[in-house]
């Protein structure tokens, strides 16, 4: 099984994969507020980091979610839900595909649509440096968030960024967000789907949102927070928790 943070001991199951900055204690204050008697939370590792730093790749949403699949399986949960942040927002819908029988329900937290990611070429020069580039982290994680919030937590979160990854890891994953393109696969999927976005996050945000995983899932409803960016596990945690498990409660 990959490395990840287990909490909880509730009946319901739940796998939650970070995103491209994130590893599976970088879930921030969030984890603190989840409901632990009702619940079963799993934050796993991607290959590349966290505890999984050094293993080698592939590093590729079809990845990713197979080892979701076997880490649920280590668990001995036949079903469960997941949540995905980011990138792994494309990779719980990977999950989907694969074994659509053990999925419940998805929670999508400012999300990498099915289709990927477009970008023009000045944005993805910027993006691509952020492998080998601290600045450009930096820089990439304030633009997400609507360039309002303290440089001590930006460099906090690259610090962190920095010390969790493998720099191979990190730059592969930017091209498996970015331009893996699955949707066919999902389009008219009925599984019930909550997509949460922050109101200050420019690119995944609501109207990107509408234009994709509203299009393609019947059931699929959608959570705008405010005061809250890309990152809404670190900027309104607790309300990031209610919506999540009003959600799966339901």
């Amino acid at each position: 099984m990959n490395t990840h943070l287990a909490i909880g001991t509730g009946a319901h199951k739940v796998i939650a994969l970070h995103g491209w900055f994130g590893y599976a204690h970088g879930w921030g204050p969030l984890v603190d507020v989840l409901d632990r008697q009702n619940f079963s939370y799993a934050f796993m590792d991607c290959r590349g980091y966290g505890g999984m730093k050094g293993s080698g790749g592939p590093y590729t949403m079809e990845q990713i979610a197979q080892d979701a699949l076997a880490l649920a399986d280590g668990l001995g949960w036949q079903r469960f839900s997941l949540i995905g942040h980011s990138m792994c927002g494309s990779a719980i819908q990977r999950v989907l595909v694969d074994a659509p029988a053990r999925v419940h329900k998805l929670v999508a937290i400012t999300p990498v649509p099915a289709s990927g990611v477009p970008f023009d070429d000045a944005s993805w020069a910027f993006f691509s440096s952020a492998a080998k580039d601290p600045a450009s982290r930096k820089g990439i994680i304030d633009l997400t968030t609507g360039n309002r919030l303290s440089s001590v937590w930006l460099d906090q979160i690259v610090d962190a960024s920095l010390a969790e990854s493998d720099e191979a890891a990190f730059a592969a994953y930017l091209t498996a967000w970015a331009k893996t393109d699955f949707h066919a696969q999902i389009d008219g999927n009925p599984v019930p789907i909550k997509v949460i976005v922050g109101e200050h996050d420019p690119a995944l945000g609501a109207p990107a949102m509408k234009d994709t995983y509203l299009q393609w899932y019947p059931n699929a409803t959608l959570d705008v927070m405010t005061n809250a960016g890309h990152y809404p596990m670190n900027e309104t945690p607790i309300a990031l928790a209610t919506s999540i498990e009003k959600f799966l409660r339901a």
